[in-house]
């Protein structure tokens, strides 16, 4: 019998990738969906610096290159978080690797024993808590919901804070919400880690280019926090060169040496021509970044205006990135007769299949009453998948039937309707709070249980 290891079977499967792919085979089948999963921009690479690398190539870029890159693209590198940012760092403090992704996962894995906490503020991306968990450690999530903007406090910080915190994972802008923090509320995280110098602080930064409020702001930009901020950045997103995959990290110099050592083992540096694109891209002309920002802030524009017109829909405005998070609990319980929503993938899951728009359920990001919904597509796919969405959601609003057989008694129909009614009621409880108090069916005993009643009266908002 063949069984994966221990460390594989704890990891949950990326959420994105999954509805991409039911996406995909939807499509295959010759459904017309709109996919408003995927999380990268529909631009295509800019030519110069496509250019560039078939210049590359004709140079014979074609052998490894230095695990940490080129120190070409790290000069870039160096040069761009200097001229953007006001950030010093030499090349040496600079990483390159296989995508801002692995960059998160190499940080993290060298920097977590067994046991040490990491701070994720949530909503979070699906990916954070699975590489801490890959590094052994243990994901401390801080829920930040819509009424803050999915922004977490200092008072929250600090109070996720004990002798075991490693690291905070910040990302902004923030993906799956859009949320940025603003200098003033990196100022006031920083306030309280400083009081914890052993904390270091992940910043992912990968959507800077893709903001709505002027200048980005980053936590190394604040007194003494670039000594202990790693900085994640990358191409993907600016440049839309998600399949080039060049990340990068720049940090304090014992880091960037430890990362080096382990990306030596298991993938050496990345793609040699993939570095000459990325090289091109940050000494190149910037002006097509600042195009497609322009472009992503009229699609936010557009579907954040047609997203509030939709019943039951709250929605707050994205600052940055290129996603849309709304919250949309108020389905819960409700049903269409055959199905019955209990949570955002079951929602994310019902718009596929009936408006046949793909979004992804915020349960993996852990938030499982919103949505996230891309916007790095046309205006004209936008305006259609929020249409069909509008038109699909009443059907939801479908009262549930209850049948009860002439044969029966007076009494025994009086009891068949209270099952009836608690199975109903028991059926619209989400899944994870029945789970999480260990009970399966609304049997008379717990019918009168306190836990029951209690699901009961908030789910339905009794008095």
């Amino acid at each position: 019998m063949t069984q994966v290891s221990a460390r594989l079977a704890s990891l949950s499967p990326s959420a994105t990738l999954a509805m991409s792919q039911k996406s995909s085979e939807l499509k295959a089948q010759g459904v017309d969906v709109i996919n408003l999963s995927v999380g990268e921009p529909d631009f295509n690479t800019p030519e110069p610096i496509k250019e560039a690398a078939k210049k590359a190539i004709d140079e014979n870029y074609s052998r490894y290159s230095p695990v940490a890159g080129y120190p070409a693209l790290r000069n870039a590198i160096v040069a761009k978080l200097k001229n953007e940012n006001g950030l010093e760092y030499t090349a040496n403090q600079i990483s390159c690797a296989n995508g801002a992704k692995q960059s998160v996962c190499n940080t993290i894995m060298v920097l977590v024993n067994p046991g040490d906490e990491v701070i994720i503020p949530a909503p979070f991306w699906v990916s954070y808590p699975e590489m801490v968990k890959l590094a052994e450690g243990t994901p401390v999530i801080v829920a930040a919901g819509i009424e803050q903007d999915f922004k977490i406090t200092p008072a929250q910080l600090e109070a996720a804070i004990t002798p075991k915190t490693k690291a905070l994972i910040l990302c902004s802008p923030s993906n799956p919400t859009g949320s940025v923090y603003s200098a003033e509320e990196l100022a006031g995280l920083a306030e309280v880690l400083k009081k914890h110098p052993e904390i270091i602080v992940i910043a992912d930064e990968i959507y800077e280019h893709i903001n709505y409020i002027g200048k980005h702001n980053s936590i190394a930009q604040i007194d003494g926090m670039k000594d202990r901020t790693v900085i994640v950045n990358g191409v993907s997103k600016a440049y839309a060169m998600t399949g080039w995959r060049i990340g990068f990290i720049a940090g304090p110099e014992w880091i960037v040496k430890a990362v080096n050592k382990l990306q030596g083992q298991y993938t050496s540096g990345p793609c040699s021509v993939s570095q000459k694109a990325a090289e091109a891209a940050y000494t190149g002309s910037q002006a097509p970044v600042e195009e497609m920002r322009q472009a992503f802030e009229r699609r936010r524009n557009l579907i954040v205006g047609l997203a509030k017109e939709v019943p039951g829909f709250e929605v707050n405005q994205p600052e940055g990135a290129f996603y849309l998070f709304p919250k949309c609990s108020y389905y819960f319980g409700k049903t269409d007769g055959t199905r019955t929503i209990e949570n955002a993938d079951d929602l994310a899951m019902y718009l596929l299949e009936v408006a046949h728009v793909a979004c992804v359920g915020g349960t993996s990001f852990g938030a499982p009453e919103c949505i996230r919904m891309s916007y790095a597509t046309s205006d004209e796919n936008i305006v259609e998948a929020i249409k069909r969405i509008k038109e699909a959601l009443p059907t939801l609003n479908k009262k549930i039937k209850i049948s009860l057989s002439p044969r029966l008694t007076r009494g025994r129909k009086r009891a068949s309707l209270i099952n009836q009614i608690y199975m109903t009621g028991f059926n619209a409880i989400p899944r994870q709070a029945r789970e999480q108090d260990s009970f399966d069916t609304p049997s008379p005993k717990n019918r009168k249980g306190d836990v029951f009643k209690k699901h009961l009266l908030f789910y339905f908002k009794l008095p």
